[in-house]
């Protein structure tokens, strides 16, 4: 039988990578492994500090991949010293593909050419939109009414290769990046093992993508901070687009400093009657509700955590301020 007529690799007999580190991650790796797929090694990144006492504790990919029993790989990057030790236990795998999801780290040519059908990526945006480490939580902050997830051929640049196969989602007012982030990990485990299985079979097509594209870099601490000042509906994005990563958070008006409180999820919408007169940063209350009054309207707060507590349902919280509790903004004086 010549080389043209041998037949694809079913899952079963298909060897492949899995590359990945966050919680968002383990719903692929189940459902590579429970669609028959040999998962030759899983690439994850090392262990890292957890927690205030700074444990070291594997990743969620790390843990779930010894709990199937699946050869680990730990590398932080692919490239240097380091890197090349890496690749070259990868090339020993003999793959047939290898499939990343929120692994963490750049794969370099010398790496992206070990797989004999190299390495495809998903991705939750609907591409070239959002290309980068925060694709979700950059939508929900930009009030986005749709985004996604996107199977594509990694490529040296960032998130720029041909896309496969998309999957849509609408995204509704109040909905926080969390929520929107575990629906998607679970519908793009198996968009991605339906691409794969495809792609072994050679029925599988990329398309290069269309459009300008937007980025979505990695969040940090200083992205959660809420200013009152700020319409209501940019105020309830950016509260739901930083819940629960890397958190949204506020200035709370204290007789001596103020204090900081974390923020999980908010609802644009006007405050009850009791919100006559209110300035931006005033805490509206009543039996059943908080609302932080912005620029234009009023945003609903969900839940709160005071500074050394646990989250708590904002009305409960709000019970236990001082009259004329409020928040500050950017423009006030903050420690």
């Amino acid at each position: 039988m010549s080389a043209a007529q041998v037949p694809a690799p079913s899952p079963a007999e298909g060897r492949i990578l899995f590359a990945g580190t966050p919680a968002t991650a383990v719903p692929s790796l189940d459902a590579l492994v429970a669609a028959g797929f040999t998962v030759a090694a899983v690439l994850t990144r090392p262990d890292a500090p957890v927690g205030r006492k700074k444990v070291l504790t594997p990743s969620p990919v790390a843990a779930r991949a010894a709990e199937l029993g699946l050869p680990v790989l730990h590398a932080s990057r692919l490239t240097g010293e380091p890197g090349r030790e890496t690749l070259e236990r990868i090339a020993a795998l003999e793959l047939d593909a290898a499939a990343v999801v929120a692994y963490g780290a750049l794969v370099p040519a010398a790496g992206l050419a070990l797989p004999r059908l190299g390495w495809v990526n998903l991705h939750f945006s609907l591409l070239p939109a959002y290309r980068g480490a925060a694709p979700v939580q950059h939508a929900v902050i930009q009030q986005e009414t749709q985004t996604g997830a996107c199977v594509f051929q990694l490529e040296e640049g960032l998130d720029t290769g041909p896309v496969f196969s998309r999957i849509v989602r609408d995204l509704a007012p109040g909905e926080t990046a969390g929520d929107v982030l575990a629906e998607l990990a679970l519908s793009g485990a198996d968009l991605l093992s339906r691409t794969l299985t495809d792609l072994l079979a050679g029925d599988a097509t990329a398309e290069p993508q269309r459009g300008e594209p937007t980025f979505a870099p990695k969040l940090d601490q200083a992205d959660g901070f809420i200013d009152p000042a700020r319409p209501a509906a940019e105020v309830a994005a950016r509260i739901n687009g930083t819940t629960p990563e890397p958190g949204a958070w506020a200035w709370l008006d204290d007789p001596t400093a103020p204090v900081r409180v974390k923020l999980a999820g908010a609802v644009a919408e006007e405050a009850p009657g009791a919100a006559a007169g209110a300035a931006p940063g005033d805490l509206v209350r009543d039996r059943r509700t908080v609302h932080l009054q912005c620029a234009d309207s009023a945003v609903r707060l969900v839940q709160v955590q005071p500074a050394g507590k646990k989250p708590m349902n904002a009305a409960d919280w709000a019970r236990g301020l001082p009259a004329g509790a409020r928040f500050r903004s950017a423009e006030e004086e903050t420690p």
